[in-house]
């Protein structure tokens, strides 16, 4: 067996970063942005209005000082002229500023009576004029990679971008195996069950990015086997889940080493989850999960999530941890790495389930984050720091 670390090396070895393609602006949140990208002018591009008022000249404004209006100012329609000495231009809020003007006398401090406009008594000292470029010059730039928010979405359209180069979607192809597989709908035998593993799977990794397919369910046999491999050509990355172990009936390691696959690691030091297999089969990664719900999501957060945001070019990296504080002292651990189900509690701390069975999809729903525990590692008190990984993609 080898450790969780050097399995996602391993694993990392296997993708690359995928080809970038270009997308409409309203077609790029949640994409990953692949190329850096140049602000093609300033925001705002000219000085303009922060409030609506009057534009005069700062070094004549004093209480009671009068002004001539000799014109009007609204966004997208600036005042053609010059502001004299005693003039004043009626301004409203992202208007450009008339040449000649420094100030914003909001309309609050100020009576106008036709084209008289008189200021009052108490007056804001702020000048209310927002400069040109005060946002972002020309040249500005907003660095790839990054996954694109709202609020990124927002400047690039001020940067005058209508279409970015964002990082091509993984494609997934997911694939249940096992006789015992009905899917969900379906009219299971009295030996049969509901398969959940690949829609487990298929929620988490759409909401990674990536572009999960579903296969039909493979039957415990080669022949059903190889025909699922094939219905998975084109894709990127080949996730099975079911038939990775050693017994009698688990073939998808025999099958895709006859298939081609170049094996990169079998079983891992884990718990759930030690029945993983690698390897690459063509042009596509695979990876072999557990047959267990349980161990087929917990590996999909720190094996198959990673591995998405590698190919996304978000870097090779482990799924981040954090440290909490534990509720309830824990008993020791054994040799393998342990990732149990457990939940925040409304004080921050953590608290593991008491049920850990690989099999128990309630508990994994009931759970906010795995508590990761050393191989041998002693009993842990309540109170101490421990690490989790957020269920999240």
């Amino acid at each position: 067996m080898i450790s969780v670390a050097e399995a996602l090396d391993r694993l990392f070895s296997l993708v690359s970063p995928l080809p970038p393609e270009p997308v409409p602006l309203t077609e790029a949140a949640g994409r990953v942005l692949a190329e850096s990208q140049i602000a093609r002018r300033a925001q705002p591009p000219f000085p303009s209005s922060a409030m609506d008022g009057y534009a005069v000249r700062e070094a004549e404004v004093r209480p009671g000082a009068e002004f001539r209006v000799i014109g009007e100012a609204a966004a997208g329609r600036r005042f053609a002229g010059q502001v004299g000495p005693g003039e004043a231009v009626r301004i409203f809020t992202g208007a450009p500023v008339p040449d000649g003007a420094d100030r914003i006398v909001i309309q609050e401090d100020a009576v106008r009576e036709a084209d008289r406009l008189t200021l009052g008594d108490t007056l804001t000292p702020d000048r209310y004029v927002r400069p040109a470029g005060g946002d972002f010059e020309a040249g500005f730039t907003l660095d790839a990679p990054r996954r694109l928010t709202p609020s990124d979405i927002a400047l690039l359209a001020a940067m005058n971008i209508a279409e970015v180069p964002v990082t091509r979607r993984p494609v997934v192809a997911l694939l249940a195996t096992g006789d015992e597989l009905v899917p969900p709908g379906g009219a299971p035998g009295p030996d049969q069950i509901i398969a959940s593993n690949s829609y487990g799977l298929h929620a988490l990794l759409r909401a990674a990015g990536a572009e999960p397919r579903l296969l039909p369910i493979a039957a415990d046999d080669a022949s059903s086997l190889e025909t699922a491999f094939g219905l998975a050509e084109g894709a990127d990355l080949i996730v099975t889940s079911g038939g990775a172990s050693v017994g009698d009936h688990d073939l998808v390691g025999p099958v895709a080493e006859a298939l081609g696959m170049e094996r990169a690691f079998y079983r891992i030091a884990m718990r759930p989850g030690k029945p993983l297999m690698a390897g690459r089969l063509g042009d596509a990664a695979m990876v072999g999960l557990p047959g267990n719900p349980v161990s087929a999501m917990v590996c999909g957060h720190i094996f198959i999530l990673p591995m998405i945001r590698a190919m996304l070019g978000l870097g090779a990296a482990p799924a981040p941890r954090d440290r909490a504080i534990l509720a309830a002292d824990l008993g020791p651990n054994g040799p393998r790495e342990h990732y149990m189900r457990a939940v925040r509690e409304a004080d921050g701390k953590v608290r593991a389930f008491d049920r850990q069975d690989s099999s128990l999809v309630t508990v994994l729903a009931g759970a906010d984050c795995l508590l990761v525990r050393p191989p041998h590692d002693p009993a842990r008190q309540a109170g101490e720091t421990v690490e989790v990984v957020d269920l999240a993609p």
